[in-house]
């Protein structure tokens, strides 16, 4: 049975998200939890691009029948995604994170949150230190002034009102820390999926369906409890808006807690402290998750290098001392969609080219 899991490992592990093994073994514990041993032998031979039953049961040596109902209820509990193909479902494989991890919260008993704890101690900066970052920060709206000149994927507000289809499910790494006793106090029920054609949620059951203002409430409700909005590392193609912590995120704990500021792409903004209206208050640093600010006199200081972007020192600022502004003039170097992503964080992984990356 372990061997089964160890090549599904190894196949995630190909992908460009990357699932990097460790020396306890713990992953394989982990898609213990996640896959049944039919299930994983499946898995450990698809494809990131979609493929009819046959081809992969052909592959795996299942009976066809056995392996589409096997196929169909993998795509009920997020561990695959289906397609359409030519008059049939097609199968195609998620990676580990972004992908069928976050759609384990029915799973996500104390058990899973202690082997996922360990898997991140063991494995997090090996997860997390390839380019480019899987998340990236957006500025929160109430940072961003009328005006800067601003891009559609860098504002939260217009991903989401560029939707036709809207839900919320709760935030699975607040979720998880909480099992191992620890984590926050913030909002859980505040990771945000989007979609561009109407109903994509309605039969997805860890999900409820919500409409646009709900979305934006909820969005303007994370800011308020300082939550950083984070997104897919690329322009185009976007679904999703985490709001999340740095005592909770995975990615967000890597910088954090492992020390590696790499391991999310900021914004392309940074916030600036005006020195002659700044009268040392002190509420913009106790605001800021990652300590990019300090007051070694009495005025706020910005350190540069470790501000990410996100905006949720400045509506704090009691006189509007803070502002953000552009990082440079020049278009961010951030990945036009999915497909461009994997293809640079496979070949900065050494990977051979990918076949498509799901939509």
């Amino acid at each position: 049975m372990q061997n089964v899991y160890r090549a599904l490992a190894e196949r995630l592990n190909a992908l460009p998200n990357g699932f990097p093994a460790t020396e306890s073994g713990v992953e394989l514990k982990i898609l213990a939890k996640m896959f049944t041993p039919e299930e994983a032998a499946l898995a450990a031979v698809m494809n990131l691009e979609a493929e009819p039953a046959a081809d992969i049961a052909a592959r795996a040596g299942v009976e066809l029948n056995a392996a589409r109902k096997t196929l169909k209820q993998m795509v009920r509990h997020g561990l695959i995604y289906a397609g359409r193909g030519e008059g049939e479902l097609t199968y195609g494989l998620l990676p580990f994170i972004v992908g069928s991890y976050e759609a384990q919260l029915p799973r996500m008993d104390a058990e899973f949150a202690a082997l996922f704890e360990q898997y991140f101690q063991e494995s997090g900066r090996k997860l997390l230190q390839h380019a480019p970052s899987v998340h990236r920060v957006i500025p929160i709206e109430q940072a961003i002034d009328v005006s800067l000149e601003v891009y559609p994927y860098e504002r939260a507000v217009e991903l989401i009102e560029n939707a036709q289809s809207w839900a919320v499910r709760d935030c699975i790494c607040r979720v998880q820390q909480k099992l191992i006793g620890k984590g926050c106090d913030a909002p859980v029920n505040n990771c945000l999926s989007f979609a561009p054609l109407p109903g994509a949620f309605d039969h997805d059951p860890t999900a409820r369906v919500i409409d646009k203002q709900e979305a934006l409430q909820i969005l303007q409700q994370a800011a308020q409890a300082g939550l950083v909005h984070t997104a897919g590392n690329y322009r185009y193609g976007n679904h999703y808006i985490c709001n999340c912590c740095t005592c909770c995120c995975g990615v967000l704990r890597g910088v954090a807690e492992l020390g590696m500021p790499t391991a999310i792409a900021h914004s392309d903004f940074y916030a600036q402290v005006d020195a002659d209206t700044c009268i040392g208050c002190g509420n913009c640093i106790s605001r800021c998750r990652f300590a990019a600010l300090s007051m070694p006199a009495s005025v706020s200081t910005v350190d540069v290098g470790r501000c990410v972007g996100c905006g949720l020192c400045v509506p704090v600022c009691p006189i509007g001392a803070l502002s953000l502004h552009r990082r440079s003039a020049e278009h961010p170097d951030t990945p036009e969609n999915l497909m461009e992503w994997m293809h640079i964080r496979a070949q900065n992984r050494g990977l051979t080219p990918l076949r498509r990356a799901p939509e």
